[in-house]
């Protein structure tokens, strides 16, 4: 476990964050993650950056939403705030508690904290374009997180070990193998302009005219395995069915269609979890798509109940409501970006300016993994 987490930090300090000397590096996480905190910490300073971390305790924001005021709540932590203007990387590493613990919460004090932060969100999404933050979301293996995807803790381990490859002799030289493999199907979706996903209960069309689709090879996702975009605003048109559960704020909703007109999503219903998809599309910038992205990464061959993982599921697809990725030329604003899956392996095909290139979860032909 010991030489794997070394491995793990040096993975993300090194290749993932390319972190320098005088760099300044935020880690935030929480307590369980202390194990591989320490070794990102460790390595950071042998490579010459100043580390700040930011560690949450048990219930944290619960107890904050349950006992704080107005003012309080508008409060934004100094820290976070700073990173996120100034600092020159960022690394998150999720390691839950409970994934549950903020369902009782206030909707209207989540609201308030939700609007209050929204510089230092837009900072971050702003300088994350350019790398000028150099950013990294990761997992560290959780109890709570082992149960949400319906395995052991060892079992879940190896799961997320594995996703990484840090089994592998040399992981940095696998994720450059996985950029080169995935480069031919970028070159290629920003050749085009026009894209249709066709499935089970989905028939959506986008314009990616002025977009840029981006190779996701682990530098700001550990493990990684994507390609993405954000369509043009206004150019969403049909109706798009997720086949997975997708979760929110400790919330899951389960067979959800939305209905879109003109980048506009005019109607949406749920099998379970209606009131809280009404809910979310009463926040400003909900009701406009901010990505399109189909899923590669075919050793991720489960669905875990966490979108680090399920969104990069080989033979799925995936959009998200809310924020853009200003990288990628998105213009849509929100404090909310929500991943959404979709399989594509059961007949699912993709066409790009009207041509074949994706059929029952796999690319055509030269594109094919």
């Amino acid at each position: 476990m010991e030489h794997i987490l070394t491995k793990y930090a040096d993975l993300l300090v090194n290749y993932c964050l390319e972190i320098k000397p005088g760099d300044k590096l935020y880690v935030r996480s929480t307590t369980l993650a202390e194990p591989l905190v320490r070794e990102v910490f460790r390595l950071g300073l042998r490579a010459g950056a100043v580390v700040e971390v930011d560690l949450e305790f048990r219930e944290r924001n619960r107890i904050f939403l349950q006992e704080a005021g107005e003012e309080q709540l508008r409060y934004v932590p100094t820290l976070y705030a700073t990173a996120m203007e100034s600092f020159d990387a960022y690394l998150f590493i999720k390691a839950p508690f409970n994934l549950r613990e903020d369902q009782g919460n206030d909707p209207a004090k989540s609201k308030i904290v939700q609007e209050a932060g929204k510089p230092a969100q837009q900072a971050y999404f702003g300088r994350a374009a350019t790398r000028a933050l150099k950013r990294n979301f990761c997992q560290f293996p959780t109890i709570a997180s082992a149960q949400e995807a319906g395995m052991s803790l060892e079992e879940y381990e190896h799961f997320v070990y594995g996703a990484c490859k840090l089994y592998d002799e040399n992981p940095t030289e696998s994720w450059l193998n996985v950029r080169k493999s995935q480069q031919g199907i970028v070159d290629l979706l920003n050749s085009r302009e026009n894209i249709h996903y066709k499935g089970d209960g989905t028939d959506i069309t986008f314009s990616t005219k002025g977009r840029t689709w981006i190779n996701s090879d682990g530098k700001t996702n550990m493990p990684s395995g994507e390609v993405y975009t954000s369509p043009v605003e206004d150019s969403v048109n049909g109706m798009v069915h997720f086949t997975y559960p997708a979760l929110y704020m400790g919330h899951e909703v389960e067979g959800v269609t939305l209905w879109v007109k003109n980048g506009y999503i005019e109607r949406w219903e749920a099998r379970r979890g209606q009131k809280l998809l009404d809910q979310v599309f009463q926040i400003e910038g909900t009701r406009r798509f901010g990505e399109a992205a189909i899923g590669t990464n075919y050793s991720i061959n489960r669905f875990s109940r966490n979108i680090l993982f399920d969104e990069k599921i080989g033979g799925t697809v995936h959009m998200a409501i809310g924020q853009s990725y200003p990288q990628a030329g998105g213009k849509n604003e929100s404090t909310v970006h929500w991943d959404m899956i979709a399989d594509m392996k059961q007949g699912g095909e993709i066409f790009a300016d009207g041509e074949l290139i994706y059929a029952n979860g796999q690319f055509c032909g030269p594109l094919s993994l």
